[in-house]
């Protein structure tokens, strides 16, 4: 497993990534939601999405657009960093310059990333990405990130683990796959122990849920919500 958290008596448990940071103290993807959720007891990490502004640089953002967040009618590839950062939407260097090393990362690309995004990860975490993976739901920018550092562990994000699911994250040498906690039970476990995959389990809002997920082994759990305090 690419990392791990630890239970009050020692004893593993799944680590527990911030969807988005702490968006219940700040706006979701930027420094403060970041930071907020990192001083919870008990969050090992965050889950952050990226993508490309004009120019390639790589920003933490989940829409295409900024409507929803923002209420403008823009697309985040049609605005440079400095236009978002003065709305607060942090670039992948900042982001990394100041989270500690500590902090598990679950790096989501949300679209093509360009070379922006890959050269902040290796200035930010090393070149061997270090507590950090790389996830996606486009196979194609997961085949794009093994092209440029193989070694890289890399999670599938999916709606299930169904067989299909399986096979295309071992075809893309993927190391894991993150995958719709709904559809996450024992034999869906038992699919991934076989292809010695990770299993990651999104967005979990109770802590019941959660409390289910660890038992049957999932590795890394992206919570919010209650699920987020523990």
């Amino acid at each position: 497993m690419v990392g791990s958290g630890t239970s009050g008596d020692g004893k593993p448990r799944a680590l527990r990534l911030a969807h988005r940071g702490d968006w219940r103290r700040a706006t979701e993807n930027t420094l403060s939601a970041f930071l907020a959720a990192l001083a919870l007891p008990g969050c090992d990490g965050l889950e952050l999405d990226v993508r490309s502004a004009l120019g390639g640089v790589a920003v933490c953002y989940h829409d295409e657009t900024l409507e929803r967040v923002h209420g403008i009618k823009r697309a985040v590839n049609e605005m440079t960093a400095d236009e978002l950062e003065s709305l607060g939407v942090p670039t992948l260097e900042a982001v990394l310059a100041t989270i500690p090393r500590r902090a598990f990362l679950d790096v989501e690309l949300k679209s093509d990333p360009g070379r922006g995004a890959f050269e902040s990860l290796v200035a930010g975490r090393g070149p061997g990405l270090e507590r950090a993976v790389v996830s996606s739901f486009e196979p194609a920018t997961l085949e794009q990130v093994g092209g440029w550092a193989s070694p890289w562990p890399r999670w599938l994000n999916a709606q299930d683990a169904e067989p299909a699911t399986i096979a295309t994250a071992l075809e893309l040498g993927c190391r894991g796959v993150s995958v719709d906690w709904q559809a996450l039970d024992p034999a869906a476990m038992a699919r991934a122990r076989a292809a010695k995959l990770d299993v990651a389990a999104w967005t979990v809002r109770r802590r019941p849920t959660y409390a289910r997920l660890e038992r049957i082994g999932v590795q890394a759990i992206c919570a919010e919500a209650a699920a987020l305090d523990g």
